[in-house]
């Protein structure tokens, strides 16, 4: 029976295809580091005092494996620390062994939600719009195709009746630009230009005339002022708006009255979950983090994978000799350790796991920054403790 366990040969030859997924096969250093890490691992586990019943190709497997672990180690790390600086980013490509850099890209996709609402950003369209009203009514029907005109919407050729949802985020009147009222010496603005005309002694010359050099920032806050006054101060159209019903504030009563212009967004553009969401991060399972690059590993994380390709070897020969309680010989039997090398083996995986995630853990964006403080406060400390000087004046 013994003459039918293969016996390892004393060394080893890599050829493409000699593993099982063929991850790392074009990477030469990794096919150099298959052939020195199978003969370490045949004189760790006892070549060639004892036989090692392995072929090249059963070390080659348990070294592609390490790399493996090692990787999704280290990615599913990167992902923990990094996962809200990728989400809604393109999931192409590969993350792997790339710095990521600290963005507000969440923050700011939130902001612009409430932008959207607030009128002052965010990524729904604003549309344009228009009712035409009439002299002493109030209350109007949105849906109805011939008196509300849209910029985008679909209204039933048939029925004319308006089948897109909007909702409408103001209503304005044809107010006069800012810029026509900009050298009006009656827009009370709080920028005083008249009566500071008149400190310099031109009272007298025309208000629209600036013999004063000011900077542009001033010129945008006195139309921003004009403009803000104008929303204070003059009265303009509100409304209320229940299930496709406008109700306008207040009630239209000019002779040349015809028409209110509105914005409006199209509910269904705002509603969408996933608009803008092709091809994007979105969570843990479509996080662009690839097969690493061993040539790109330093020394410590090959010594880890040496490590653990012996643990895994010593499990995997366990496993072939537990197959053979014993091997008869004349007037004797040699009993096999089969169960002392699993049980040896996996407890060895478990402890470099557990030791490659505490050295992960010590690296996150939380525990440098703490190191940081607890750096700081320890230098504060100390130089609470130097004396001042004596300042003789």
């Amino acid at each position: 029976m013994a003459q039918n366990i293969p016996i390892w040969p004393g060394s080893a030859s890599f050829t493409t295809g000699s593993t099982p997924f063929g991850l790392y096969d074009a990477d030469t250093v990794f096919v150099t580091a298959s052939n020195n890490t199978a003969e370490w691992c045949a004189k760790r586990l006892g070549y060639p005092i004892t036989d090692i019943e392995l072929q090249d190709i059963n070390f080659f497997a348990c070294f592609e494996e390490a790399v493996s672990e090692y990787g999704a180690q280290v990615n599913t790390y990167n992902i923990r620390d990094n996962m809200l600086n990728l989400y809604g980013s393109g999931n192409s490509g590969s993350l792997s062994q790339k710095k990521i850099s600290a963005n507000l890209g969440g923050l700011i996709e939130l902001a612009e939600e409430y932008g959207v609402e607030a009128g002052s950003g965010g990524n729904v369209t604003y549309y344009t719009g228009s009712l035409d009203v009439k002299k002493d009514q109030q209350v109007y029907d949105l849906t109805d195709g011939n008196i509300v005109h849209l910029e985008s919407g679909f209204i039933h050729p048939l029925t004319y009746k308006i089948e897109t949802e909007i909702e409408i985020k103001r209503i304005f009147h044809e107010a006069p630009p800012a810029i026509v009222k900009y050298f009006d010496p009656f827009v009370g603005t709080g920028l005083g230009s008249a009566n500071m005309l008149e400190g310099f002694g031109w009272g007298n010359y025309s208000p629209g005339v600036s013999f004063m050099m000011m900077p542009m920032n001033a010129d945008l806050l006195r139309l921003q002022a004009i403009e803000f006054n104008d929303q204070i101060r003059k009265s303009a159209y509100t409304f209320e708006l229940i299930n496709n019903r406008i109700r306008l504030f207040p009630i239209p009563n000019g002779a040349n009255f015809t028409k209110v212009h509105f914005e409006y967004i199209i509910k269904s553009e705002r509603s969408d979950p996933l608009k803008g969401q092709t091809n994007k991060v979105s969570d843990f399972s479509n996080v662009p983090y690839k097969d690493i690059t061993y040539s790109l590993i330093n020394a410590v994380g090959v010594q880890w994978i040496r490590r653990y390709t012996l643990a895994l070897t010593k499990e995997m020969l366990g496993y072939v000799r537990g197959k053979y309680s014993g091997i008869p010989i004349p007037n004797a039997e040699v009993t096999l350790n089969g169960s002392d090398l699993i049980s040896a083996g996996q407890t060895e995986k478990e402890g470099l796991i557990t030791e490659l995630k505490e050295i992960l853990d010590t690296m996150s964006r939380q525990a440098q920054l703490e190191r940081k403080q607890a750096e700081a406060d320890s230098m504060q400390q100390q130089m609470n403790k130097i004396p001042l000087k004596i300042y003789i004046g």
